[in-house]
């Protein structure tokens, strides 16, 4: 099929507006550094249906599809090439239903994260996900990326937040399992197929969500600890105390810290020269009780000489200032050149010995190199920033073999929650066996025989 006769086949499905072409696509990146995007065309649909029939038409001609969401993933999963039509979820986003009963939100896939958080507070619900991209990521990427975030150490990852979904398959098929139940146990889990899939399985539309109930009290504190060993026991030691109410545990090293705390930058709450800091946060029900002993347990910690230092915010601003801290990352970008970030998994109790021996490769080969350790440690996630100061040919993937190697002997991952795309699928076999591989590559043919969505993510289709 000719280019022209397919644009118009495309505005027949979703009308004028809704198809894109040249500067119209292009100037939508500008200044966007991750994913390379040599794609002139994009199509918007707004219902499941119309999105079915652009992919039964992109399967017959097979025409390669690339969907995107809010564009702030970290692996490249949504990069295009020239050829590749861009399927944009940005007009699926409506919140369809908030069920006050059940405690679910039925939402399209191009629902901005931030904007359903912010409607749920009429209903005193909260839908728990929650990442530094909430205002522009939509709930389609979060459940096909399996987004992961600060609360997964209460809530679970994405894939525990999703009840059912609606997806289009590549010939145009519509699975709508849109299931409101905790519990349903009736054959294969197919939802789970979808999620952390990239899109190279199908094209999810539409979900269902599980919410909680809001919590009215919010304590949280930064923490500064002498060692690592500290880090570990604090953990166990906050989530004992607190009853279940430990929502958060963040770890800052002190590279991280000083950059950001530098001369012009964000306010250091705490002087001092600490290996590492922990934000620690807390929800509850009850705002004087679960404050009274948020400050208790806090200072047990200290009487047992777990945390040399700590600071409680005294209002909302300063408990976003702290957070602040944590997720800025604009300083840490420009002051590590040339900048690589990683986001890695392992068992916490190996997570020390893994940081020695990542900066000992880094330093063997670059002396003047700079390393970040931050992340989620109360769910063994690391994120990792790496400043070489080299810029040679091959430097990059250097890098990646001296933060990726180590893996293997722990059995850590090379993505915690960032998936695979392109960025990652070389070093997949490092955290995925033979079988499991073949797996995968036995679903894609079968889902995906013609291999027309998102062709060249997560992996390679071998022939």
């Amino acid at each position: 099929m000719e280019r022209l006769q397919f644009v118009a086949r495309l505005r027949e499905i979703v009308g004028d507006k809704a198809v894109l072409e040249g500067d119209a696509v292009s100037s939508r990146y500008s200044g966007y550094f991750m994913e390379k995007i040599e794609s002139q065309l994009m199509v918007r649909p707004s219902t499941t249906e119309q999105v079915s029939a652009l992919l039964k038409l992109c399967n017959d001609i097979g025409q390669t599809v690339v969907t995107q969401g809010g564009m702030s993933g970290w692996v490249r999963a949504t990069q295009t090439k020239p050829d590749d039509l861009i399927l944009s979820m940005e007009r699926m986003n409506c919140i369809e239903e908030i069920d006050t009963v059940n405690r679910t939100a039925s939402v399209q896939a191009g629902v901005i994260l931030q904007n359903l958080q912010e409607t749920l507070e009429e209903h005193d619900l909260i839908f728990p996900l929650d990442l530094g991209g909430r205002g522009s990521c939509q709930i389609g990427g979060n459940a096909a990326t399996n987004a992961g975030g600060v609360r997964v150490i209460r809530y679970g990852m994405m894939r525990a937040l999703v009840l059912g979904l609606e997806a289009v398959m590549a010939d145009g098929t519509v699975i709508s399992s849109m299931n409101k139940m905790l519990k349903n146990n009736s054959g294969y889990d197919i939802k789970q197929l979808f999620l952390g899939s990239e899109g190279t399985l199908g094209v999810i539309t539409r979900l269902v969500l599980r919410l909680f109930e809001r919590p009215c009290s919010e304590n949280a504190a930064l923490v500064a600890l002498n060692d690592f060993d500290s880090v570990a026991r604090f953990l166990r030691f906050m989530d004992s105390r607190l009853g279940g109410k430990l929502s958060a545990f963040e770890v800052i090293d002190a590279c991280f810290y000083k950059i950001n705390t530098a001369p012009g930058r964000h306010k250091a709450p705490i002087g001092g020269d600490y290996p590492y800091f922990v934000i620690t946060e807390a929800l509850g029900f009850d705002t004087e009780t679960d404050a009274a002993q948020f400050e208790q347990v806090l200072f047990a910690a200290m009487e047992e000489g777990l945390v040399a230092d700590a600071v409680i915010p005294k209002s909302e601003s300063e408990r976003e200032s702290i957070w602040q801290l944590r997720e800025d990352l604009e300083h840490v970008v420009s002051d590590l050149k040339p900048f690589q970030a990683f986001d890695v998994s392992m068992p916490i109790g190996d997570m020390e010995t893994y940081m020695q021996r990542v900066t000992s490769e880094v330093k063997t080969v670059w002396p003047e190199g700079k390393l970040c350790f931050l992340g989620h440690v109360g769910d063994g996630n690391l994120h990792i920033a790496v400043g070489c100061g080299s810029s040679e040919l091959g430097a990059t993937r250097q890098v990646e073999h001296c933060v990726y190697r180590p893996l293997t002997g722990i059995g850590g991952s090379i993505s915690a929650e960032h998936g695979i795309g392109l960025e990652k699928k070389d070093f997949l076999a490092l955290s995925r066996g033979p079988e499991e591989l073949e797996l995968m590559h036995l679903l894609k043919r079968n889902m995906d025989p013609n291999s027309i969505l998102n062709p060249g993510k997560i992996f390679d289709l071998l022939s």
